[in-house]
């Protein structure tokens, strides 16, 4: 049964919106008047839809993995895809994935396949289409789906554990930034105005810190001006494919950028990979998409090249070997799964041991950062009490 947008006008006249399943937009008319509401506006999903294809906002991570799950678990029972998708947006508190699990299920019931309904619908990732559409080739959605839900959790608990580490270390740079402005801003002018007004000559220290005090009180608009003109400008050029190869490239560069960068890539192409060929999906194809979900372009271009060797009759470990973009021993377990014939279970090993080394190196990096912000902030405020303190001994020595 198709499902319509409506908008009515109720009892008391306050416009009411949502949606409706019905065989015709005049039965769900029909509906509405019987609520004793006046209908005002109603359009099927579908209609919707191609009016304003970004109506639906695609999901976010924890949104996919729920919705996976659900799929998952009611396939597994035994419950037809159109009931199983229907009861998915029941089941949802959001009106975006209301409606877009409902235009799924109108293409359902139009007779396209899922995959094909999920690619209409213009907001899941081309892992996720490409893996349903694996598992109905193979008659083996609902085991499909079931791994599909574990690598979305995974990733979803990954991206959770890396934000919730880094939210102490922000918290402290916003205090230490605030402190410190505020001791250049209100304390310091204060305290050296008391010595300005004596000829003694202040030490040079003292000179430094307050002119800076001086450039933050009298020209802080000028500086947030600047501030923001550069994020806006820097912004622009990130928006650019040269801007985004420039970034990459110095990125790849840095010392702890780069290993940063190419560890979160690695186990990202790796997981993936192991998913999709797991579920049956051609290696070729598998490439492409592991390129797709990387953020770094030069080694997207690497992923792609290498496909293309693949598809000449090159091993994709020789391929990977030859750029310095994935560790060693992901390359050599890749190769030995070639060699074995046991790809998908070398790949899901390497994902998980990318993934255990990503994750440990990002803990590091933030536990060291947080006895670096104290030290920094320390160094800051001595430097302020130095120059506040200084004069004060040079007026000591001269009454002396």
């Amino acid at each position: 049964m198709p499902a319509y947008h409506y908008k009515a006008l109720d009892d008391h006249g306050s416009v009411q919106k949502g949606l409706l399943e019905g065989d015709s937009a005049r039965q769900v008319r029909q509906q509405l008047r019987d609520k004793q509401w006046t209908p005002v506006e109603v359009t099927a999903v579908n209609d919707r839809q191609s009016q304003n294809k970004n109506r639906y906002k695609k999901p976010s991570a924890y949104e996919l993995a729920l919705l996976t799950r659900q799929l998952s678990v009611l396939l597994a029972a035994g419950i037809p895809l159109e009931e199983t998708l229907a009861a998915v947006a029941k089941q949802s508190p959001k009106t975006h994935i209301k409606s877009l699990m409902l235009a799924v299920r109108s293409h359902v019931l139009e007779g396209l396949s899922l995959a094909r309904a999920l690619q209409q619908a213009a907001s899941f990732p081309p892992l996720y289409i490409a893996t349903i559409a694996a598992g109905e080739k193979s008659g083996h959605l609902d085991l499909i789906l079931n791994q599909l839900a574990d690598y979305t959790e995974n990733r979803f608990a990954l991206q959770k554990k890396i934000q919730g580490a880094m939210v102490y270390p922000i918290v402290l740079m916003v205090m230490a930034v605030g402190v410190i402005m505020g001791l250049m801003s209100f304390v310091v002018p204060k305290i050296v105005k008391v010595f300005e007004q004596s000829e003694q000559a202040l030490p040079l220290i003292t000179q430094i810190v307050l002119s800076l005090s001086n450039i933050i009180t009298q020209w802080w608009w000028l500086m947030l001006l600047v501030l923001a003109g550069v994020a806006f400008l820097f912004y622009r050029f990130a928006q650019t494919q040269a801007g985004k190869l420039a970034i990459d490239s110095i990125v790849l560069r840095l010392p702890i950028l780069a290993r940063l960068s190419k560890g979160l890539n690695a186990a990202r192409f790796a997981s993936t990979l192991a998913i999709l060929v797991r579920s049956g999906v051609p290696l070729i194809e598998a490439l492409h998409i592991g390129a797709a979900v990387t953020t770094n372009l030069h080694i997207q271009k690497t992923i792609i090249t290498a496909a293309d060797r693949v598809t000449e009759g090159s091993s994709l470990s020789s391929q990977l070997d030859k750029s310095s973009y994935f560790p060693p021993m992901m390359v050599q377990m890749i190769k030995s799964g070639e060699n074995s014939g046991e790809l998908e279970n070398m790949l899901s090993r390497a994902a998980n041991m990318q993934e255990a080394e990503a994750t440990n190196f990002i803990s590091t990096l933030l536990s060291l950062l947080e006895p670096l912000m104290l030290v920094l902030m320390g160094v800051v405020v001595m430097i302020i009490v130095m120059a506040v303190m200084l004069p004060i001994v040079n007026m000591n020595d001269l009454a002396g």
